[in-house]
């Protein structure tokens, strides 16, 4: 009986190491690379699993029954064959910096050529919810500038949209380019594309020149006045990553900076800028600015006191929605001028009352501490856009 139980371990233990020559090890090879170029969480599923039903198919041949003492011979040799597949894991898994990098859902991953995607990344294009933020008050700007009882045109909205693209995506080129160093220090930024590697400064540089030729390529389908004010809007934003070295307010010039595309355009749509409506206008998005982007500088207040990076989150502290809340009704006051001045009609105010809500409820509810939760109110401020927009719109047709 001994010398049946040596001999069937003996066929499990040669039957299994034939498994992995012949199965277990090309298998893992072809499927490991389907799944998103990294093998991590894949592999470990193979390995762990497809070793014991391949043991369980070897016994059936050997006629060797597969319960009690045997069992245990089973997982032991399962074990050395997941040993013996570790070295390829390892060699699947040593991905390139692209690789480590790319979120595992983005479309960028799956769609776009190995060569493209740290460049995509670096524009945040798998990041698109960011648009928004400099959408928003550019179309709110050609709504109120558009003709009563009229819609804007579809043309300029189609040719913003274009624009808006580029200069998000140069904004975010140039912010990754200056703070490269800061972000390998800070946990949420330290695997992009220039902080990990996985492209050059001058790969960088000549990318951000790309971009700039591309915005000037749209100013140029605009008038004389909105390429002034385009050119005057890319310094402001190619300047905005400087100002965390030096001041805890850099949340307030990037409101000066992402807001600006108000007065660009006004201008491609009226030759007169009515700065009774737009100035309104433009101090409301700098203090819309000040709320969502305290709340987003609080997901990274540690690793920057670390770092040395400046923010109004560090500068505000515990008092942080207090001041939220004093820039949340100097917005909300400051879009209400702008609809008296425009003599928009009453239909406007329930919407901004519903912004006004929203932003309260922002304020009120964010866990500061919770870096999950800073985010998702973050994020939320698209809908804050919507409902001023909802809220012209409606003013202007009801004029």
């Amino acid at each position: 009986m001994a010398a049946l139980h040596r001999g069937g371990c003996g066929s499990v233990l040669s039957g299994l190491a034939q498994y992995r020559d012949r199965e277990v090890l090309p298998s893992f090879n072809k499927q490991s690379r389907v799944f998103y170029g990294n093998s991590r969480d894949f592999s470990g599923t193979i390995i762990s699993h497809a070793p014991p039903a391949a043991a369980t198919t070897i016994l059936r041949r050997q006629g060797v029954a597969t319960h009690g003492s045997h069992r245990s011979n089973v997982v032991s040799a399962a074990a050395s064959s997941s040993e013996a597949a570790e070295p390829v894991h390892k060699e699947e898994s040593a991905s390139s910096p692209w690789q480590q990098t790319s979120p595992a859902s983005s479309w960028v991953e799956r769609w776009l050529p190995t060569a493209a995607r740290p460049y995509a990344l670096l524009a945040r294009l798998h990041k698109p919810g960011n648009l928004w933020f400099y959408a928003w008050p550019c179309i709110w700007s050609i709504a109120i500038a558009t003709t009563k009882t009229e819609l804007p045109d579809m043309k300029i909205l189609a040719l913003f949209g274009f624009g808006l693209v580029v200069i998000k995506c140069a904004a975010c080129t140039v912010n990754d380019l200056l703070d490269r160093d800061f972000d390998k220090k800070v946990e949420r930024t330290k695997n992009r594309p220039l902080a990990s590697g996985a492209l050059t400064p001058s790969q960088g540089f000549y990318f951000l020149v790309f971009q700039i030729l591309l915005w000037f390529s749209f100013l140029l389908q605009l008038n004389n006045r909105s390429l002034i004010m385009g050119a005057s809007w890319l310094v402001l934003l190619l300047t905005y990553p400087l100002m965390k070295r030096f001041t805890y307010w850099p949340q307030a010039y990037l409101g000066f900076a992402i807001n600006f595309g108000i007065f660009l355009a006004s201008a491609a749509i009226k030759e007169n800028l009515d700065y009774a409506v737009i100035l309104p206008m433009y101090f409301a998005g700098i203090f819309w600015t000040l709320v969502y982007d305290t709340i987003y500088a609080h997901q990274d207040k540690k690793d920057d006191l670390k770092a040395g990076v400046k923010s109004t989150a560090i500068r505000f502290g515990d008092n942080t929605k207090y001041w939220l809340s004093g820039f949340g009704v100097a917005c909300i006051s400051s879009l209400a001028f702008t609809g008296y001045n425009a003599h928009l009609a009453w239909a406007y105010y329930p919407f901004l009352a519903a912004a006004a809500g929203h932003l309260a409820w922002q304020i009120f509810t964010v866990d500061l501490s919770n870096r999950l939760d800073c985010n998702r109110k973050f994020v939320s401020n698209k809908w804050f856009g919507a409902l001023v927009l909802g809220g012209i719109l409606c003013g202007m047709l009801a004029s």
